[in-house]
């Protein structure tokens, strides 16, 4: 099977795409032929913005029923793969929108949030994220796993600070994740997971995605997809062929006014870090060139069916054992 044809056949889904919202991304995921992303809908938005960010979202997903459709199920997921459209999952990358109260965990689950980052770079009520002084999960944020696994919605610790994370991976009775990560063995950064929380985490049933955001590689900007693929593969070393998938982060679409809003607390506060200039690494700087991910990875060894695993069955199964299927 040449590698267009295992990449057109194979269930491909991308762990986090943060890009902005409208047909021309649609159409890019069609072209790159992706199968599914975890879509993200809220970050620093309360409970209020949240539930009007779904609703504009479902809007613009009825809108381009000819492209995606929404998920909810791993069925789903194969239904849209069937049907030739992009599975949308919603995703938090904040417990911020649950505000203080457990029950609507269930409420944001009955509109197809899938997976929640349980911090995003600072404090919250449930946790610590990477950028501060980390106080490790609250009582609360105890009780926000609990219901998480109860209803069945991902834990999501990319952003999330060290001891918070290794708290809430001893805590939850399902499967947790990196959704969207890098290893500090390739370079050292807040937002990159040492060997040593890569292997906790896959210790203990959890699941790593890789991304690709070039301030987190070791050459920035100047990485290429081979680069990418080498952290693929760095990251797959430790926590095995089972355990890890694709994440990427894309933030096609955006302008610099929106990593200011990333890259401050609460979107405005006090400034967290400087991303500088961001430019995906060559060769898949686009949505739309997700198919030359697989071609690098067959072109560096990867057998197909390690490649089939890695590109989205590894996420279906784990996201079907997190959602109780």
């Amino acid at each position: 099977m040449s590698p267009a044809e295992l990449h057109a056949d194979s269930i491909v889904i991308d762990g986090l795409i943060i890009a902005k919202w409208n047909r021309e991304l649609f159409e890019d995921m069609r072209k790159g032929g992706l199968t599914m992303a975890n879509c993200t809908v809220s970050v620093w938005e309360d409970f209020q913005e949240t539930i009007d960010a779904i609703a504009s979202s479902q809007k613009l997903i009825r809108e381009n029923s000819d492209l995606v459709m929404q998920v909810r199920t791993t069925a789903d997921i194969r239904r849209a793969k069937e049907l030739g459209k992009t599975g949308i999952l919603f995703g938090f990358q904040n417990a911020h929108a649950f505000e203080d109260q457990i029950g609507y965990v269930e409420i944001f689950k009955q509109l197809g949030v899938g997976i929640v980052q349980m911090c995003y770079n600072t404090q919250n009520l449930v946790g610590t994220g990477c950028y501060e002084r980390d106080g490790g999960l609250s009582g609360f944020g105890r009780e926000i796993v609990a219901e998480m696994n109860r209803v069945g919605v991902m834990c999501d610790l990319s952003h999330v600070g060290s001891k918070t994370s290794e708290e809430v991976i001893l805590e939850s009775k399902k499967p947790v994740t990196y959704s969207h990560c890098l290893p500090s063995g390739l370079k050292e950064h807040p937002r990159n997971k040492s060997d040593a929380e890569l292997k906790f985490i896959a210790d203990h049933g959890g699941f790593v995605g890789v991304t690709m955001f070039a301030p987190f590689l070791a050459k920035g900007i100047d990485s290429t997809i081979d680069d990418y693929a080498e952290a693929i593969e760095y990251v797959m070393n430790i926590v095995g062929e089972d355990a890890i998938g694709i994440g990427t982060d894309f933030t096609q679409g955006h302008g610099q006014e929106f990593f200011e809003y990333l890259t401050h607390d609460k979107g405005y506060a006090r400034r967290l870090t400087n991303f500088g200039k961001i430019v995906n690494p060559l060769g898949i700087r686009t949505v739309g060139e997700f198919p030359n991910l697989t071609e690098t990875l067959l072109k560096r060894g990867m057998s197909e069916r390690t490649v089939r695993k890695v590109m989205g069955e590894n996420w279906v199964r784990v996201l079907a054992d997190v959602w109780g299927e």
